[in-house]
Formats: C-alpha cells, sequence, structure tokens
C-alpha cells in the first residue's frame, strides 16, 4: 500500500509485510557490508588488523544497544501510535528521543575518550594489537558516535512511518562512501598515505556523518512523518517516561548479549591470535545469514505494534507463526548452500590453513546456532511490537549467562573444546531461548501489554 504524503487518516496495519521486509532485507544486509568491509579489506592489509577491529566491534554493538534503548522504543511506541492514529503523541515522542539519545551520544564520546585503555587492558592480546584496537575505538566509537545516534534515531523513525525503502537506499550510499574510504586508506590511492586501521576507523565515521544528514533531508521531505525540532521544551515528561519504560527493558536484552559476548570474546583471547581472527571471519558470514531472522523480525515488530495499537491482536497472533516458518526456512537454507561453497568464501578472508580450518568447523556447527536465533529474532520481536518486552529480559538475563557463557566457560576452556565448545553454548543458548518465546507468545500473556 502506497503512503501518500498529505495529512493522514491511513491504517498503517494494513501495510503489506513484504513491502516492509525487501528493504529491510537489503539495508540490513548494506549495514553488515559495512562492518564486514572493514574486515575483508583489513585482511588483505594485517591479519593483527583484523583481530582488533573484531575485538573493538563488540565495543561498537554495545554503543548501537545503548543507543537502541531510546530507538527500540521509540520505534515500539510510535508503531503503536501510529496504529492507534495518535498523531500528536507520536510527534512527541520524536522530540523526546532526539534530545535522550543527544546526551547519550555525548556521554558515550567523553566515556570512550578516557576509558578505551583501560577496556583494553583487559584482554591477553599483543601490544600491536591493542594499540590497533585503541585507535578504532577512539575514531569509529568515539568521535562517530553522535553522527551513528542520528542515523539510528532517524532511521528507526523512517521505519515506524513505513518507510523502509528510503533507509535502504542511504544505507547503500554509506556503504559506498565507507569503501571508497577504507581503499584510500588502506591502498594510498592519489599519492595519499597508506593511514591503516586509523583510515578505516575515519571512512567509518564519516560514512555515519553522511548518512545522519541524507536521512534528515529524506524526512523533510515526508510531510506526513513528524518529526519537530520545535517546541521541545513543550514535549509531556510523561513521554520521556513511557519511550523508556519500554526501550530501557527492551534494550536490556540487548545489552546483556552484548556484555556476554565480551566476555566470551576474553575467553576466545586466551586460545591465541588466530583463534580469534577465525571467529571474527564466521560471525562476518554469520551476520549475513542472520539478516533473514532480524528483517523479518524488524517488519513483525512494526507490523504487531500496528495490529496491537488498532486493537486487532488476533491478526498479530496468527500471522507471528508464518513469519517465523519463512524466516527459519531461508536462514538454514541459506546457511547449507554457504557450508557448500564454504572453501571458496573462506579464501576471500584468508589464506592461513589453521584459521580457514577452524573457520571451517564453525560454519558447520553454524546450523545449529542460526536456525535457534531466526526462532529467537522474530518471536522476541513480536513479543516488543506488542509490548511485552519484560519476559524477554528477565528470561534473557537467565539464559545468556547461565547457558551461553557458563556453557562456554565449562565446554570452550575447561573441558578443552575450544572454539566449537563456545560455538555450542551460544547456539544452546538462542535455541532452548527462542522455543521458550514461542510458548510466551502461544501464551496471549502480551495481549494485556498493550501500551495506553
Amino acid at each position: 500500500m502506497e503512503i501518500n504524503n498529505g495529512e493522514e487518516k491511513i491504517n498503517r496495519a494494513s501495510l503489506p509485510m513484504l513491502s516492509l521486509t525487501i528493504p529491510l532485507l537489503f539495508e540490513n544486509g548494506f549495514r553488515i557490508l559495512l562492518s564486514s568491509v572493514d574486515t575483508f579489506m583489513l585482511s588483505s592489509w594485517s591479519q593483527k588488523a583484523v583481530a582488533a577491529a573484531g575485538m573493538i566491534g563488540q565495543y561498537i554493538f554495545f554503543i548501537q544497544i545503548l543507543f537502541n534503548v531510546i530507538c527500540i522504543g521509540t520505534s515500539i511506541v510510535l508503531s503503536q501510535y501510529l496504529g492507534a492514529k495518535r498523531n500528536k503523541e507520536a510527534e512527541q515522542v520524536t522530540q523526546a528521543s532526539v534530545l535522550m539519545i543527544s546526551f547519550v551520544a555525548l556521554f558515550i564520546m567523553l566515556l570512550i575518550f578516557f576509558g578505551a585503555a583501560p577496556l583494553l587492558s583487559l584482554y591477553s592480546i599483543e601490544d600491536d594489537v591493542r594499540h590497533m584496537a585503541g585507535q578504532y575505538l577512539v575514531i569509529f566509537g568515539g568521535f562517530g558516535a553522535f553522527f551513528m545516534a542520528l542515523n539510528m534515531l532517524q532511521g528507526t523513525v523512517l521505519r515506524a512511518y513505513g518507510y523502509t525503502k528510503d533507509a535502504m537506499y542511504i544505507a547503500i550510499v554509506a556503504n559506498i562512501l565507507n569503501i571508497l574510504g577504507n581503499a584510500i586508506s588502506l591502498y594510498g590511492f592519489f599519492g595519499l598515505p597508506v593511514l591503516g586501521i586509523a583510515g578505516v576507523a575515519a571512512s567509518s565515521a564519516f560514512s555515519q556523518l553522511a548518512a545522519s544528514i541524507i536521512l534528515a533531508i529524506r524526512i523533510r521531505q515526508k510531510k506526513d512523518v513528524r518529526f519537530p525540532l520545535k517546541r521541545w521544551r513543550d514535549v509531556s515528561p510523561s513521554m520521556y517516561r513511557v519511550v523508556l519504560s519500554v526501550g530501557v527493558p527492551t534494550a536490556g536484552e540487548n545489552l546483556s548479549y552484548n556484555v556476554a559476548q565480551i566476555v566470551i570474546m576474553v575467553m576466545v583471547s586466551t586460545f591465541g591470535t588466530w583463534a580469534m581472527s577465525a571467529m571474527v571471519y564466521t560471525q562476518t558470514i554469520a551476520r549475513f545469514v542472520g539478516i533473514f531472522g532480524l528483517s523479518i523480525g524488524t517488519a513483525t515488530q512494526i507490523k504487531v505494534g500496528y495490529w496491537v495499537g488498532a486493537k486487532k491482536p488476533e491478526d498479530a497472533y496468527r500471522r507471528v507463526y508464518l513469519y517465523q516458518i519463512i524466516a527459519t526456512t531461508c536462514t538454514v537454507v541459506f546457511l547449507i548452500l554457504i557450508n557448500i561453497f564454504k572453501v571458496p568464501i573462506i579464501a576471500l578472508f584468508t589464506d592461513e590453513k589453521e584459521i580457514a580450518s577452524m573457520v571451517y568447523r564453525l560454519l558447520l556447527f553454524s546450523i545449529y546456532l542460526e536456525f535457534g536465533r531466526s526462532i529467537n529474532l522474530v518471536t522476541i520481536s513480536a513479543l516488543k511490537g506488542a509490548g511485552d518486552f519484560r519476559f524477554p529480559v528477565l528470561y534473557g538475563l537467565f539464559s545468556m549467562w547461565g547457558i551461553m557463557v557458563l556453557g562456554s566457560y565449562l565446554l570452550g576452556v575447561k573441558a578443552a573444546w575450544g572454539l566449537v565448545g563456545i560455538w555450542l553454548s551460544i547456539g544452546s543458548d538462542e535455541t532452548i531461548r527462542g522455543f521458550v518465546m514461542l510458548f510466551r507468545w502461544r501464551s496471549k500473556k502480551w495481549i494485556t501489554k498493550r501500551l495506553k
């Protein structure tokens, strides 16, 4: 259904799922490409740089989760308000979100500038790897944090209004700029000096700046998108509370997951630089597999928000099962194909036989991991869209630390299964948690969680 740009009385719950999902697939694919391009291009420059960038990738994701406290809250609240046609409240949601995310971004910048060295001292790594990791964190995670925040929030607002294509196009532009910047930094084109990992980090930060500017222009062109920066003093204090009441516990699940991943990476660092590189390469490939669950999950969250806001929970209940089956089938089939062609795929990243051998094993076990993750992503997104966010967080805390982290230590470190033991523990967390969330959806307890 095409959305016009006039004053709206749109039934957003009728927006086709396919029109939401396809642009999200491309957008998420290009977003993953943005980080994967860094890994791929750095692999031709230095394996140590790959290990450094992969390690910092956990912290960059951690920063994004902090921004998602506001972005997720904004998305869920906006979707329900738009489904209920409460346009004045929708306008105040965006005003409150801009102020909150700006303060968080400034805080993150200061935290990284003064705290990067103590964080990196936790890792048992070589000094030159630590130095490169510090450069990447300070430049991309520090200087780029503010633009990353604006980029994420503006994209969230556009998607909540149903304009997923616009966010997709802008992600493509950001990736092109990032690739060009990487090439200049690593290969010294046009007679410029080779800047290495510092140049790659600066290129990523610049692409975020460019994307945030283009998003701002695009939002102003959409007359039905309510994103005013004026009259922010008139925003009701209750609007800040409602966004945070949804965003904090919802992002808490992602926050817990990322902290757990950082702890696991510390364990992997004790296996050596080659093991860290193997895990980074496998995670890079797995991110592309995960775009099906991630994209369908995001679209499901938006649709469920519309349905719940429009007081049509039964429509949401039936459709989520269909979306789940599609996401899981696409994920498993894609990963099987990757395993069939894994030799030429890994050759794109490294010619080190020891690293490649470890990645081959991890990709096989990834079928189990990604099967569970696809179930988890779609079902938890549906629960969030309905406003049921506390249960996923509470159970997630137990599962991530009781199954994933503890299991990684017992199987990977104590039992000396190495990366395979860690991969099995991560997969068990995803799969068990996914089925628990399916039972939660089936119980229909989420119907009572609609925002007032």
